[in-house]
């Protein structure tokens, strides 16, 4: 079995990933979602549009913390070193992409608390009258929902590209060796967070608002995906046979019907049409690009795991 690590002689820097199962998949995809999230619910907080209390930017926060507490738990059933992880937080290491997300995860989860405080649920300020009066603070200051706003979209950019870096940072792997993964899946958590927003936001501008942006997020997706194959088909040997595992090889099939048509190319028709009022919205296209989205990273860790530099060289 194929590993994700950077070294075994010290779970201090990088714990090691068995990737052949569902956990690191899903770590990725929840972690993209989040961030895409964070986004959107941070823009929603810097643009003033907080002040509607149909706003999804109430919603998206607790929502957030649940997901990315399910990634987490997923990649902690995932490590060999459990009993190692708490090591992730006593020292910081530059070149370890483990040790940049432990630390930006730090970050994102009072990030998230924040933006959860800018509203407080009646039945919580009964239990919690603390937490009511610093929301009404909150509230009160002009420039705290600003500030919250951009923190949320700081930390999730960085939460959103750390979930790609985190692979094609191992150069071992010729198919994760390039360094438009870190904006690809980026972009595709946007989307996958638009098609969420698209299909559960309470307010119908809200909700016509991000079709329309995740139909520009579905076309940069097919760019992106474009240019990483063209970047792996033009590079080495290697990475050309890499690129065939999507093309046309074992993984092709998915990757054509589950990623690209069903995840991307349809759904952004059928968004297409429906911003343009000619067809009805339904959460037939939200749910096509969130699965789409999932698939990707199952495919993206898959295929990358079966790349390897002397397999693909023929050696």
């Amino acid at each position: 079995m194929t590993e994700l690590t950077t070294t075994r002689s010290n779970p201090m820097v990088d714990p090691i990933l068995h990737v052949w199962g569902w956990e690191i998949p899903v770590y990725l995809f929840l972690g993209g979602l989040v961030a895409g999230m964070m986004l959107i619910s941070g823009y929603f907080l810097f643009s003033g549009r907080w002040r509607n209390a149909r706003s999804a930017c109430y919603v998206l926060p607790g929502m957030s913390l649940v997901l990315l507490s399910a990634g987490m738990l997923a990649l902690f059933l995932d490590l060999e070193h459990k009993a190692f992880v708490w090591r992730l937080y006593t020292t910081f290491e530059p070149g370890s992409p483990m040790s940049w997300g432990a630390w930006i995860l730090v970050l994102v989860y009072p990030a998230l608390a924040a933006n959860l405080l800018m509203r407080v649920p009646a039945p919580l300020r009964r239990r919690a009258p603390a937490l009511g009066e610093l929301s009404d603070r909150l509230v009160e200051r002009p420039a705290a929902p600003r500030w919250i706003g951009a923190t949320n979209m700081i930390l999730g950019g960085l939460l959103g590209v750390y979930t790609g870096v985190l692979l094609s940072a191992l150069g071992a792997r010729p198919l994760w060796n390039s360094a438009l993964l870190g904006p690809l899946f980026l972009v595709s958590g946007l989307s996958a967070a638009a098609a969420f927003v698209h299909l559960t936001a309470r307010d119908a501008a809200e909700r016509e608002l991000l079709a329309k942006a995740d139909n520009g997020f579905l076309i940069a997706e097919l760019v992106f995906l474009a240019l990483f194959l063209i970047g792996l088909l033009t590079a080495s040997g290697a990475h050309a046979r890499a690129a065939d595992l999507l093309l046309t090889g074992p993984f092709g099939a998915l990757f054509w019907v589950g990623v690209v048509g069903l995840g991307i190319v349809v759904p952004l028709v059928v968004q297409l049409l429906a911003v343009e009022h000619k067809v009805a919205h339904t959460p037939v296209a939200p749910l096509l690009v969130i699965s789409g989205g999932l698939v990707l990273r199952f495919v993206i860790v898959q295929a990358g795991q079966v790349s390897h530099w002397l397999r693909l060289a023929g050696l």
